[in-house]
Parts: structure tokens; sequence; C-alpha cells
């Protein structure tokens, strides 16, 4: 992937001075695969950097999707593969110099409807199926997770902080609803506060699916190869050659700047 990307314009990280990042990740993973390069640029500048996770939970009954993702995670307790995700990401994320939250909402693949009895899981769920629901890139307009999402991610931005602060959010690449879901509320919250918001390709759906417009590289000497190994319990089905050495992190410029 690096040498597909070798003459994409390279991201200008000093152009926006000393910030206050927080990396906007759906999943217990998302955050280092896709910006673990530039989290490690922000230590080595001593700016401060969260990664905050939303979707980190899951619940019961399963679906046959969710039995599905356990069976593909080589997992028999989901409660306990997400027990021992979060233990992963929070090493990784510390591994790049940046701190780590975690949300506590339910991944989409366990995301129910209030209120809706949990006699067939499928009935009672958001998004009952990966290939009909989870995978569309269509956000339920009764998914109870977008207010939810809302509400977070503005007591993120009114945590004190004396350095202007960037926002950076996926761009949905894939269609995994929890991203678009996750990337347009940082859309929204950019329009309402004024705050920059940089989107970076999800890997590792990008490398399926080329370049998206707009894109600038980032790469550091040490690279995020190494960090992402961390992740034990996904590495293995997301890069089964294993994980690219000098894998860019894609990122597309600020919608929304200060001033």
């Amino acid at each position: 992937m690096s040498d597909v990307h070798d003459d994409l314009p390279p991201f200008d990280l000093d152009a926006h001075g000393p910030s206050r990042w927080i990396v906007l990740s759906p999943h217990l993973d998302d955050g280092v695969l896709s910006c673990g390069n530039l989290l490690q640029a922000l230590a080595e500048r001593g700016w401060p950097a969260t990664v905050a996770t939303f979707f980190t939970e899951c619940s019961a009954p399963l679906t046959l999707s969710a039995r599905a993702f356990l069976r593909q995670c080589g997992a028999t307790s989901a409660p306990r593969l997400f027990a021992e995700r979060r233990a992963e990401d929070t090493d990784a994320v510390a591994a790049c110099g940046a701190r780590a939250l975690h949300a506590g909402l339910p991944d989409a693949l366990f995301r129910r409807h209030p209120r809706v009895p949990a006699l067939v899981p499928e009935l009672a769920h958001v998004y009952p199926t990966w290939k009909f629901h989870l995978s569309r890139g269509v956000v339920s307009r009764r998914d109870p997770a977008v207010p939810a999402v809302d509400r977070l991610l503005a007591e993120l931005l009114a945590e004190p902080s004396g350095l202007p602060t960037v926002l950076v959010a996926p761009l949905g690449i894939g269609g995994h609803v929890d991203h678009v879901l996750v990337g347009e509320a940082a859309v929204r919250a950019g329009r309402r506060t004024g705050q920059r918001v940089v989107r970076y390709a999800d890997v590792p759906y990008v490398l399926e699916a080329g370049v998206p417009a707009g894109a600038t590289r980032f790469a550091v000497p040490a690279g995020k190869a190494g960090v992402i190994g961390r992740y034990r319990n996904q590495v293995g089905a997301l890069f089964p050659r294993g994980v690219p050495e000098g894998l860019p992190d894609l990122l597309v410029q600020p919608l929304t700047r200060r001033g």
C-alpha cells in the first residue's frame, strides 16, 4: 500500500500548530489502524491526543451475524472477547503516546431497539444482519446510538483545554454503519462549533477501495505496523498476510477551520 500512495501529497501536521487532537474511533482498533502514525507524531511533538472509541460493548441475545463474528474471531464468549479487545486497545493507544477513552456503547452487531422484546434477536436489533443492514452504510433513523454519540462528542469538546481542537473522524469507507455514524457526528459537531475536522480513510477497508478524493499521506519512520500487532484478537483476520510495513495514514484536510 505504501508504494501505491507514495505520490500522494504529504499531510502537513505542523501547519495546524500546537493543538489538542481527538481521534474518533468507532471500534476497538479503528483509531490506531487508521491514524497510528499521526498519533505517534503527536506524541513526539508533545501535543495532547485522545482516541475516543464509541462502540466498546456487546449484549445478548446474539443474532446469527453476531455469532458469525465470534466464530471469525475464534471466540466463544462475546463479553470475554470485548474485555480482551478493550485491554488490547488501551495498550495499543498507550504505545502511540495517546489517551484511550471507551464510551461504553454497544457495537452495531449487538445494538437493540429500546423497549422491543428480544424473543427473536433479529427482530429486536437495529441492524440484524451484516449483509443487508450493517454493511450498507445507511444509519437507521431509529438508532439510539446517534443521539448518544452526539452527546458524548459534545462532552469531549467541552473538556477544558488551552489549545485549539482538531477532530479526526472516519470517512466511512467500506460502509460499516458505525463508521458512517461517527463520521456524520463529527461533521455535525464541526459545523456547530467551528472545530477543525480531519477525515481519515478507514483501514483495512481502504486497502480494497482505492484512494479517497483529497487524500494526503502521513507516515513516520517507525510506522504503525508494530502497534497494530498488539490487537491480537483482530490482526490475523484483518491482515492474513501480515500488516504491511510502511502502512501510511490517509488523511483528508479539515472541512472547517476557526477564524
